[in-house]
């Protein structure tokens, strides 16, 4: 009976959710570096090729048979809100939301329990904090990057490192300017359904990957829709919770030009209009991040003190041995 219990339970989570296929991923970067304005990290121009190349790589360390990889990225690619809606705000720590949802899943699982299978890691994302983290990342090389052209030295080592953070950022970016990435719905509607849409779990594919190459998606299609550099200033990792949240307030308009089967054209002007509208928001996000990144990298590190590994820190986590940003 148990048996039965758990297959039942397991039968309402979602497929792993894959990224935008290739060819929006690479438009997203290429696009992001080619709207870098002259005073933001130029350098990544000479490196666009292979970072928009390479802008699946976060994708191929998913695999099965990489087990421990797999468990450590694939909640990076998601952030299925509804399933932690009851915790507010978001902890600015990817421990301390780990913790917090297996405190929900302790109190839920008795009386809840299919609630309780979605309310863990796996099946809630982490994107937000991959995104942050590879951003932060990218601020240290920045700094390496600025030392050597300071000093005369060879600057392409920290280069090709910042090329690869790009690469990560711009996937995780990617990611979360795709609608279904940012709720539980990302392969076919879940729960209630008063409207009717698809429950077919192909979705995703068929929208992400098979119109966008169905309808020949190009650097030349977005470049006019990213707009003038922004987000200058304020707290990014509350930029990138913002960006997410508008991409998934938009996951109901994909089912219903789904449901009147507007994937199947793609000459679809409403597909394709909300293709352009979303690519063009991850590159801007992308290329945004980049530019406060370089800005942010001219500075030399904050002093924390007392030090976020401090007992003595007022805002020191024993749970995590940390404190948070």
């Amino acid at each position: 009976m148990r048996i039965f219990a758990l297959t039942a339970v397991l039968a309402l989570l979602p497929n792993a959710a894959y990224a935008w296929g290739g060819t929006a991923h690479s438009v997203i970067d290429r696009a992001a570096i080619e709207a870098i304005p002259d005073d933001g990290p130029i350098f990544l121009r000479k490196h666009v090729d292979y970072i928009a190349a390479s802008a699946s790589l976060p994708d191929s360390w998913r695999g099965d048979a990489e087990n421990f990889s797999k468990i450590e990225e694939d909640p990076n690619h998601g952030w299925f809100r509804e399933q932690f809606a009851f915790l507010k705000p978001i902890p600015r720590s990817r421990y301390e939301f780990v913790i917090a949802l297996y405190k929900r899943y302790e109190t839920i699982k008795d009386h809840d329990p299919a609630t309780a299978a979605r309310t863990n890691v796996r099946w809630t994302g982490t994107l937000p904090f991959a995104a942050i983290e590879a951003y932060d990342r990218l601020v240290v090389c920045m700094r390496q990057v600025r030392k050597a052209q300071a000093e005369g030295g060879d600057a392409s080592i920290p280069e090709q490192h910042c090329a690869f953070d790009t690469i990560r950022l711009g996937h995780y970016i990617g990611d979360g300017a795709q609608p279904m990435h940012d709720s539980i719905h990302s392969d076919g509607w879940r729960g209630d359904n008063p409207k009717g849409f698809t429950t077919d779990r192909s979705v995703h594919g068929r929208f992400e990957s098979r119109f966008v190459d169905g309808m020949r998606l190009t650097v030349a299609d977005i470049a006019p829709r990213i707009g003038a550099p922004g987000r200058r200033s304020g707290d990014m990792f509350d930029a990138v919770l913002a960006f997410l949240d508008e991409a998934g307030d938009k996951v109901e308009a994909v089912y219903t030009l789904e449901k009147r089967n507007g994937f199947a054209d793609y000459a679809d002007k409403d597909v394709r209009a909300m293709v352009y509208e979303r690519t063009a928001a991850g590159a801007a996000m992308l290329r945004d991040m980049l530019c406060r990144a370089w800005a942010e990298s001219a500075a030399p590190p904050a002093k924390v003190t007392p030090s976020p590994l401090d007992f003595t820190n007022p805002r020191f986590n024993p749970e995590t041995g940390s404190a948070p940003d």
